[in-house]
């Protein structure tokens, strides 16, 4: 696989993400391309964990927002379709929102 396409694999779901960093892991050479986007599409992965756990929990306390808080759960797909753009065209921006939070946290 070359950079963008190990860029763009690592958006789509946990597994897509896991074949892109293996291979990635296996290659070579470094791309820089594909080390940024293992670590924003990574990002994207924690931050909807997070926000599932949180809004499970809102959703428990007050149920009547529930219809309401369920479209907040589709921010990360959101976030991971502009990722999936982003590394199509092979640049190097970080996802809406949270990419700045997890530039340079994780080394690949």
């Amino acid at each position: 696989m070359n950079a963008r396409t190990i860029s763009i694999v690592s958006y789509i779901t946990i597994i897509g993400w896991i074949v892109a960093y293996l291979q990635h892991k296996g290659s070579e050479q470094k791309s820089a391309l594909a080390s940024y986007h293992l670590g924003q599409g990574l990002g994207v992965f924690i931050f909807a964990v997070i926000l599932n756990i949180i809004l499970s929990i809102i959703i428990r306390v007050v149920p009547s927002l529930g219809s309401i808080l369920s479209l907040v759960g589709f921010v990360p797909l959101i976030l991971l379709i502009f990722g999936i753009i982003t590394a199509a065209n092979e640049a190097l921006k970080p996802v809406p929102l949270i990419g700045k939070f997890f530039e340079g946290k994780f080394n690949f």
